[in-house]
């Protein structure tokens, strides 16, 4: 019995500080991994024009040079927001549909006959088709934050409270 005591106290000070911080690393390395992708952007070659055909609608429709912009900006900045825990929700919203374009105009095989050949690519490599393995996990990351939020370290959390203090 006092070993059973033992694990549930521990397991109750595991939920306790999982709720304070439990969401930050994943917060923070998604933030890493997507400023750091808007990073090379900004600092780089817009080559967004080989493979505009590739997009799906309606970003075909766009210029390249715009999507090229909308894709740095929205991981610059949703990198910043995600690290702060600031507007966490539509930020994930934005990353989110940011890599699912990203997969479908990049990262998905050129042609796959069939489910079972679908497998090769998922893999990690730097080779732009046919490696959807990064994009999959991050989506996949993100559905925590989407679902609980960005945790209580984080300034959604603390406006959030901010407001119910003052009654709004």
């Amino acid at each position: 019995m006092p070993l059973i005591v033992a694990w549930q106290g521990l397991i109750d000070r595991l939920e306790r500080a999982g709720r304070w911080a439990g969401l930050l690393p994943l917060r923070w390395l998604l933030a890493w991994e997507y400023f750091e992708a808007g990073w090379t952007k900004f600092t780089g070659e817009n080559w967004f024009a080989g493979i505009q055909q590739q997009f799906p609608w309606p970003f075909d429709l766009l210029p390249p040079a715009l999507n090229w912009q909308l894709a740095t900006w929205a991981e610059l900045l949703g990198g910043v927001l995600l690290f702060l825990g600031l507007a966490t929700r539509p930020v994930v919203v934005v990353l989110m549909g940011l890599t699912l374009v990203a997969t479908w105009a990049v990262h998905l095989p050129d042609a796959w006959p069939g489910l079972l050949a679908l497998h090769e690519g998922y893999a990690i490599r730097d080779t732009g088709q046919g490696n959807f393995k990064l994009p999959l996990l991050f989506l996949v990351m993100f559905l925590p934050l989407l679902c609980f939020g960005p945790g209580r370290l984080s300034l959604d959390a603390w406006l959030m409270a901010r407001l119910a203090r003052s009654g709004r």
